[in-house]
């Protein structure tokens, strides 16, 4: 694989491949690199971790961006991952995708690959980026050599789940809008993205109302609060587009059989999730074929966070590296 020379400040030096730095960007593209996909779209990606490591493909929550994750590139340096994270199309300056399902990832996943000059990879994806993860492992059986979901959403339609018990009221609120059409979500987004714009690191918890659990509020503080907010504002400063198709892509069928997967799969939940619900995990963990479940007590949708360097242990057990 290829390797990256460390930048003074500590982060993964890298550069960009095109020129997307204008005024209409108005986004800090400083440590970015930006990947051409298969139909010309851009895609903005960092690499942060060990820069000789063995890549492993970070997903981000909705809404979210690519942004240094000091509590994951530290976990990943020490032992011996390159961590990757992409935006997804709409999100920070990768190029918007209109109409994409889950599935479609892949397609972003392997131009960053192919850009660093990587092979095999592992993944991980939390919340919103769960599904993404999950389409990796169904897309690349060769190259994936393990997949982990981490708080992640399950599909909308999927049988035998209540999609929405036990979910905060925002959530609930932000699906049916989604199915609604973009006539009612996109105001609403639109709305929270400048809620979000407003608010600081000390009150993130707060802004999520009755999507944060007591241990998630307990546990958004300090350097991961500050982190969460910047992926979050990186994500919609330049509009909604990133967030809206998202939500979009998660009420549509996703465009992978999940029972088809043949890469080692873990599923992480905790039972004081009220953002997407432990049942969602619980129905990831029985219909994913081969899925190994860690299901935790008392753990919420953030909280769960703490967790990292078990996730990233196991997945390096499962790949066999």
């Amino acid at each position: 694989m290829s390797t990256f020379d460390p930048a003074p400040d500590g982060h993964l030096a890298v550069t960009s491949t095109s020129d997307t730095s204008t005024a209409a960007d108005a986004i800090d593209l400083e440590g970015y690199r930006v990947a051409t996909v298969a139909g010309g779209r851009t895609v903005e990606y960092l690499v942060e971790g060990d820069p000789d490591g063995f890549p492993l493909v970070f997903h981000h929550g909705t809404p979210g961006a690519a942004v240094p994750y000091a509590y994951l590139s530290d976990v990943a340096r020490e032992r011996g991952l390159a961590l990757v994270v992409a935006s997804r199309p709409g999100y920070g300056t990768s190029d918007a995708y209109p109409g994409r399902r889950v599935a479609d990832i892949a397609t972003d996943v392997a131009g960053v690959l192919d850009d660093l000059g990587c092979d095999d990879f592992i993944t991980l994806g939390w919340s919103g980026g769960g599904p993404h993860a999950l389409a990796c492992a169904a897309a690349f059986p060769q190259r994936c050599r393990a997949a982990a979901v981490g708080a992640g959403v399950a599909p909308f339609h999927a049988t035998g789940l209540e999609f929405f018990d036990g979910m905060g009221a925002e959530n609930i609120v932000e699906y049916k809008a989604a199915i609604a059409g973009r006539g009612e979500l996109d105001p609403l987004l639109e709305e929270e993205a400048a809620k979000f714009r407003a608010v600081s690191a000390e009150s993130v918890a707060e802004s999520l109302g009755d999507l944060a659990s007591p241990p998630d509020r307990a546990y958004a503080t300090g350097d991961f609060a500050s982190r969460l907010l910047a992926s979050i504002n990186r994500g919609v400063a330049r509009g909604i587009e990133g967030w809206v198709e998202d939500d979009l892509a998660f009420t549509r069928e996703w465009g992978i059989e999940l029972r088809d997967i043949s890469v080692p799969v873990s599923i992480w939940h905790g039972t004081a999730d009220w953002t997407v619900p432990f049942a969602h995990g619980q129905w990831l963990a029985a219909h994913v074929a081969g899925a190994v479940a860690h299901l935790y007590d008392d753990e919420g949708h953030l909280s769960l966070w703490s967790q990292v360097a078990v996730i990233f242990d196991d997945l390096i057990r499962q790949a066999g590296l």
